[in-house]
């Protein structure tokens, strides 16, 4: 954990940043935008990349992915480029919030899955990179978005660790209760075995 070197207020402005960026709902805005009807009644409803790829569109799918991941990663480089590494965590946190809780759709959005990993990508790429290889390994292997998410976070603390950016565990732990507690209901389906496959419309 970084030591707190920011003034209060600055830390302030960057958690509200991070916030901010985080809780645009490209998934939402991707699909209304190429007319793929309101997620909120499609496959699980969720605002994702996952749920985006449900509606068979496979650009809309990796555009939602890549700015879902986008969103997290600017947070933590516009930190990174005026701030100290308090700042870029604590921007890096909310960010996360808020895509899981945006303001904008009642503080209900997305799982965290694509700004997970592209806040590790920004905080430090080899780490994000082993979370990603992680990620794919589980998907390749489990054919389930969900059960590859939870593996790569319950990875991420370790490849912290293993790749030298110690500084990051408390962040990385927090992440990952994150995702976990996001991943409940998955999770109840994984043990039911009735968890869709990924491209399942």
């Amino acid at each position: 954990m970084p030591l707190i070197e920011t003034p209060v207020p600055f830390l302030i402005l960057w958690a509200l940043i991070g916030y901010g960026l985080g809780s645009i709902p490209f998934g939402m805005v991707l699909a209304r935008v190429m007319g793929l009807g309101n997620l909120r009644d499609i496959g699980s409803g969720n605002i994702g990349a996952t749920n985006v790829l449900r509606t068979g569109s496979k650009p809309a799918a990796a555009l939602t992915l890549l700015l879902d991941g986008g969103k997290g990663a600017v947070a933590v480089l516009l930190a990174r480029a005026f701030a100290g590494e308090d700042a870029v965590q604590l921007a890096a946190l909310t960010a996360f919030l808020g895509h899981c809780f945006p303001v904008w759709l009642g503080f209900k959005g997305g799982k965290g899955v694509a700004t997970f990993l592209g806040i590790w990508l920004a905080l430090a790429w080899p780490v994000g990179l082993a979370c990603c290889a992680t990620w794919l390994v589980g998907a390749a292997v489990t054919r389930t978005s969900s059960s590859a998410a939870l593996i790569a976070a319950a990875f991420s603390t370790v490849w912290a660790v293993l790749l030298g950016y110690g500084i990051g565990l408390v962040l990385g732990i927090v992440l990952t209760l994150l995702i976990y507690w996001r991943h409940a209901a998955n999770i109840q389906r994984i043990r039911a075995g009735t968890e869709p496959k990924i491209g399942e419309k």
